[in-house]
């Protein structure tokens, strides 16, 4: 695949400024078109690419160069694009908005520089007429790396509105690449950690995509946002694709204490130890390339639902259990005993049991007072409270995942509490805001808050995978 797939990346001045509305209604309105639209999401949320998954029928995938590194963004950018006409990344927060306290890294604008990228710049102008001028011009100006391409203006009232914003943007040197009125049918439902992922409301998701996609191609110019993403160039530095079957290693950190590569993934089905992946609407939060790993690192991959499904997939050797909103369905995951009660067996019997988050919670023995796995000796319900941020970690000890120093990093996002917050063996000291040490690791149970991206550090996989064979 060519280093140079046309690309754009729509960003905003702050977040709730429309940035999921159009980047998810171009990428429909692009497939719409007949191009092969490639999805993407700058920084850890697991929920905006459901819908982009949606809008392109391609896997929804994350670039964070917290989590990997800015030299994993280009090659992760261009194993998503394989194959693809164009790309489309929707950002994160406010356009310069990164990890607090590090600058600008992981922001929207370090992303796009490290893809040479033209931005999309998506305006509120709701309650603006020619201030909006200022605004571009000071958000285009800020950092000359950054090539602020057009803007989008949404929520536009009147055509009186649209005639100033055009007249104040001309001085302002950037060209208006559409305009969007008011139009509540798109809008997607949230709770408390933001939108509502696809898999809850699939048939209202696609009605909503829909709409994102009519709004936009009856707004915006996409011929000439088409240009612009032609006119990308090639990515910078000479990125070659990720890719899970011999994945690049980190540069700046150690694979000390991970298995080495195992060679290629056995051909024997019945060699290969299947791993069984918590799906469903309960737990809706993964990376692609997690999976993606498992299956080169030799092992079978099976999704299974735990609000549906009584049993464990046949012959599971090892079981992944990522995040997602069981809080919001305690209720049903208790009443399917029969599966609480095969993954307390298998974590019982010494297999391998990672658990991120809603995982962990699952694995508990309650959540807001209802039965769960019962595999760890802790509690958990919900809180008023929101943990949110980047952690730098090191593994305490050896893990199924990790040898003891193995540093990750991590991300939290919930509003729950586990009571107590660590085992006796914990998974992780945490630097970040504070040292501490958290989450659970008990014979081949690896249980934590933390959200990580195992292509940052490969040999977690095949570490992983090599425990199914021999536990």
């Amino acid at each position: 695949m060519s280093a140079s797939v046309p690309r754009l990346v729509i960003a905003a001045p702050s977040s709730g400024s429309g940035k999921t509305t159009v980047a998810t209604g171009l990428m429909a309105a692009f497939a719409a078109r007949g191009l092969a639209v490639s999805p993407h999401k700058v920084g850890p949320d697991y929920i905006d690419p459901g819908y982009h998954a949606l809008a392109t029928g391609r896997v929804g995938r994350n670039l964070d160069a917290y989590l990997c590194g800015p030299e994993l963004v280009g090659p992760l950018f261009l194993h998503g694009a394989r194959g693809c006409d164009i790309a489309v990344v929707e950002g994160v927060m406010g356009l310069y908005d990164g990890a607090a306290g590090k600058g600008e890294l992981a922001s929207t604008a370090h992303v796009a520089k490290l893809l040479g990228a033209p931005v999309v710049l998506v305006v509120d102008a709701s309650s603006q007429s020619r201030s909006v001028a200022a605004l571009v011009h000071g958000f285009a100006s800020w950092d000359p790396e950054v090539r602020v391409g057009g803007v989008i203006l949404n929520k536009v009232a009147s055509d009186r509105h649209e005639e100033l914003l055009r007249e104040a943007l001309e001085q302002a040197g950037v060209p208006v690449l559409g305009v969007l009125r008011r139009a509540p049918q798109v809008d997607t439902p949230s709770r408390h950690l933001g939108l509502v992922p696809v898999a809850e409301r699939r048939a209202a998701a696609v009605e909503a995509v829909a709409a994102m996609a009519a709004q936009v191609s009856d707004g915006c110019d996409l011929g000439a946002l088409e240009a612009l993403a032609r006119a990308a160039g090639a990515v910078p530095g000479g990125s070659a694709p990720w890719t899970p079957a011999s994945p690049a290693h980190h540069p700046t950190r150690s694979d000390e204490g991970l298995t080495p590569p195992s060679g290629p993934a056995p051909s024997d089905r019945q060699r290969a130890p299947v791993v069984a992946v918590a799906g469903g609407s309960a737990f809706t939060f993964s990376y692609a390339e997690h999976t993606e790993l498992l299956t080169a690192a030799g092992a079978e991959v099976v999704t299974f639902d735990p609000l549906r499904d009584e049993e464990l997939p046949e012959g599971t050797a090892g079981l992944v259990i990522g995040g997602g909103f069981p809080e919001v369905y305690a209720s049903e995951l208790s009443a399917n005993e029969p599966l609480r009660k095969a993954v307390a067996e298998l974590a019982g019997s010494g297999a391998p049991v990672a658990a991120e988050c809603a995982g962990l919670l699952y694995l508990c023995r309650e959540l807001d007072g209802l039965p769960m796995c019962g595999v760890l000796d802790a509690s958990a319900r919900m809180s008023e409270r929101l943990t949110l941020g980047y952690r730098d970690a090191v593994a305490v000890g050896d893990s199924v995942l990790a040898a003891a120093g193995t540093r990750m990093r991590g991300h939290e996002f919930h509003r729950t509490v586990v009571e107590p917050g660590s085992g006796p063996e914990p998974a992780w000291g945490v630097r970040t805001p504070r040292p501490r040490v958290e989450g659970f690791v008990q014979r081949g149970v690896h249980a934590s808050y933390l959200h990580t991206h195992w292509a940052s550090e490969p040999g977690v996989a095949r570490r992983f995978v090599e425990r199914c064979r021999t536990s």
